[in-house]
């Protein structure tokens, strides 16, 4: 007998708890930043994609792109501008964040589904008006950078009931037809929380959140939301990873099950959060 089927067998016994519990269930994946970079890892995470939608899970994959905006840009001799870590958006660097983001990302991404045999519809927070928007306001003016109004959620769910992943592209539309670059992982969980989903994973290039961000041997997996404002008094949440443990935080508060930062680095991360026992990254809940 051979010992690998063997082996094999007994991970999809252990997976099928997992596979029940979230049958039928919704489940969000925010996918950007240097996590897109890596080919081999880009295609593990598709596969993961279509894996659980094969299995009866309703995925939701919403996507950014910053290093692809990056390169168009410099391609255009124009240099990228942060402030306070978000990007400066005029209204040529719009332009370019829409055409990569609604365009070229979106759609390699939907064209990697269908090839690894899921179905998939790419569609932006403008279709339908899926992401209302409106200028993001701070002392620094950002130009077209957007906070979110409001989800109108209907185009995904009728996506979801006919067994489509919907690929979502995080730019915004206000009420006078402005365009606005939306943060993706804000837009996930503002997502996640209208459809009620059972999960939002984050997918990042680190581990999850360290006690000691210099030691990936630290990592904290577990977090209740009361204690996420100790833990940034204490500087353990610090920098980068504020906004993205306050999306958590916002998908929690607005009734997702649970939201989990992983290792997108690590082959089929995805797939060890939502069908194993112990799971990856930092899970946050109530």
């Amino acid at each position: 007998m051979n010992q690998n089927a063997i082996v094999k067998a007994e991970i999809l016994s252990q997976a099928l708890p997992y596979i029940q519990k979230y049958h039928d269930k919704i489940v969000v994946i925010k996918y950007g930043g240097n996590a897109m970079i890596n080919e081999e890892l880009k295609m593990n995470v598709i596969q993961d994609v279509v894996l659980l939608s094969e299995i009866g899970i309703k995925v939701i994959l919403v996507h950014g792109g910053g290093p692809e905006i990056n390169q168009t840009l410099k391609k255009m001799n124009k240099e990228s501008q942060f402030i306070h870590g978000l990007r400066y958006t005029d209204e040529e660097t719009m332009d370019v964040v829409q055409m990569v983001l609604a365009g070229k990302t979106n759609k390699d991404l939907v064209k990697l589904i269908m090839q690894k045999g899921g179905n998939a519809v790419g569609i932006s927070g403008i279709d339908n008006q899926l992401i209302v928007a409106k200028k993001h306001e701070c002392e620094d003016d950002l130009g077209y950078v957007g906070d979110i109004v409001k989800i109108n959620a209907h185009i995904i769910m009728d996506l979801l009931d006919k067994g489509y992943i919907p690929v979502v592209s995080s730019v915004g539309l206000d009420e006078e037809g402005h365009t606005y670059n939306i943060n993706a992982d804000t837009a996930a969980a503002e997502i996640a929380a209208q459809v009620q989903a059972e999960n939002m994973i984050l997918v990042s290039d680190i581990p999850g959140l360290l006690m000691d961000k210099e030691d990936e041997s630290t990592l904290i997996p577990l977090v209740h939301v009361y204690e996420v404002k100790g833990l940034t008094d204490k500087g353990i949440i610090g920098g980068g990873m504020i906004p993205k443990i306050e999306c958590c935080v916002r998908a929690i508060r607005e009734n997702v099950k649970k939201a989990v930062i992983i290792d997108g680095r690590i082959p089929h991360s995805i797939l060890i959060e939502m069908l194993s026992k112990d799971g990856i990254g930092t899970m946050f809940t109530r």
